[in-house]
C-alpha cells in the first residue's frame, strides 16, 4: 500500500506531464521485458523486443540486478537528449549510493563497468548513454509518434475528468481502487514494501505511460515533486505488440493478428476493430452477427481489460475502444 499525504498546498500543484518522458517511458518497457507474472497481451511483445534489442543495450541489465532500478535514471524530461544530459549530470554521491543500494545482497559482484560507473569514470558514463541511446531506438523510436498521440488523449480525459468531477475523481481514476480521503491522503494498492509518503509542498506530477501493466512507479528524489506512473488505462499495451518493435516498422499480419485472436479471441478482436466508432450494443451486436447479450458479454470483457468504455446515453449503452484498444489493434484492417 502507498499513502502520499497531500497539504493544501500540494493540491494546487497536482500536474500531469503534458508530454511522455523518452527515458521513463524505456524505463517501463524494460522493466516489463523482464516480468514473468502472466500478461498474456506482453508475451508476443516480450519475444519481439527482446529478438530485436541490440547488444549495446544489455549494460542496461547489470544496473538492475534486482528488482529496483538506481533512483538517477528515473528522469522525466520530454527530450530524450535532455533526459540523457540530466542522467549524466546526477549528482556523484546519488549515484554511488544507488549502485550501492541496488547491489547490496546480491550474489554476484558488479561488473567492472558498473565499479567504473560508480567512481565516476568518463568511459562507463559514455557506455551508460549509448546503451540508453539504442534501447530507446530499438524498443520505442518506431512507436514515439504513437506514444505522443496516446497521451495527448489520456491528457484529454484527465482534464475532463478535473474539470466536471475534481482532483479527487481524477486521481481516483489515475489508480483503480485508489482513493482520496477527507484527510488528504491519496493511498492505493502497490507492491512492497508499504510507503508512506509526505509531499511537503513539493506536489505531485502523473505520468501516464503504455509500456507497463503492473503497479504504479514511484520517483521520489529530494528536492523535486513526487512522480507517479501509471499504467494509461488500467495496463499499458506496447505499440511493439502491433510490429512497432520491428527495425523495418511493419507488422506481420499473420502472426501478430494469430497471435491476438489466441489472446483475445476472434470476436473479441473484431469486436475491437469494430469499436473504432462507437456503436451501441444492438449495433455491435449487428456488426458481430452475435446476440444482444453476446455482445455486451464481450464489451464488458474488453473493457475490464481497458480496452473498451461503456456509457449510458439515455437509453441506450455506448461502447468505443480506448487509446490501449486502437493501440492493440494498430494495422490491422477495419478502425
Amino acid at each position: 500500500m502507498v499513502r502520499i499525504r497531500f497539504t493544501v498546498g500540494d493540491f494546487a500543484r497536482v500536474r500531469f506531464a503534458p508530454r511522455p518522458a523518452p527515458l521513463q517511458e524505456l524505463n517501463a518497457a524494460l522493466a516489463m521485458m523482464v516480468r514473468r507474472d502472466g500478461h498474456l497481451l506482453f508475451g508476443h511483445w516480450r519475444q519481439r523486443t527482446m529478438r530485436n534489442l541490440p547488444s549495446t543495450a544489455l549494460p542496461l541489465r547489470d544496473l538492475v540486478p534486482g528488482s529496483a532500478a538506481p533512483r538517477f535514471l528515473d528522469v522525466f524530461s520530454d527530450s530524450l537528449a535532455e533526459g540523457l544530459e540530466t542522467v549524466r549530470a546526477a549528482r556523484p554521491e546519488l549515484v554511488r549510493a544507488e549502485m550501492e543500494r541496488v547491489y547490496a545482497g546480491q550474489a554476484t559482484p558488479p561488473p567492472l563497468w558498473v565499479r567504473d560507473l560508480h567512481r565516476g569514470d568518463a568511459h562507463a558514463w559514455r557506455l551508460l548513454r549509448r546503451a540508453q541511446r539504442s534501447a530507446f531506438d530499438a524498443v520505442l523510436r518506431p512507436a514515439w509518434d504513437l506514444v505522443r498521440d496516446l497521451h495527448r488523449e489520456e491528457f484529454a480525459r484527465h482534464a475532463l475528468t478535473v474539470a466536471e468531477h475534481g482532483i479527487g475523481a481524477a486521481l481516483a481514476a489515475v489508480v483503480p481502487g485508489g482513493r482520496l480521503g477527507g484527510d488528504g491522503v491519496w493511498e492505493f494498492a502497490s507492491g512492497p514494501p508499504e510507503r508512506d509518503i509526505a509531499l511537503d509542498g513539493r506536489g505531485l506530477v502523473l505520468v501516464p505511460t503504455f509500456h507497463w501493466a503492473g503497479h504504479p512507479l514511484i520517483a521520489d528524489l529530494p528536492g523535486s515533486p513526487l512522480y507517479v506512473t501509471y499504467p494509461a488505462g488500467g495496463g499499458g499495451l506496447p505499440p511493439a505488440l502491433s510490429g512497432a518493435a520491428d527495425p523495418s516498422g511493419a507488422a506481420d499480419p499473420s502472426d501478430a493478428e494469430g497471435a491476438l485472436a489466441g489472446v483475445l479471441g476472434r470476436t473479441r478482436l473484431d469486436a475491437l476493430l469494430v469499436l473504432a466508432e462507437e456503436h451501441t450494443t444492438t449495433g455491435l451486436a449487428r456488426r458481430l452477427d452475435v446476440s444482444n447479450a453476446t455482445a455486451s458479454a464481450h464489451a464488458a470483457a474488453l473493457r475490464g481489460a481497458g480496452l473498451v468504455t461503456t456509457v449510458r446515453a439515455g437509453r441506450a449503452v455506448l461502447h468505443r475502444r480506448t487509446a490501449l484498444g486502437s493501440l492493440l489493434v494498430r494495422g490491422r484492417g477495419r478502425g
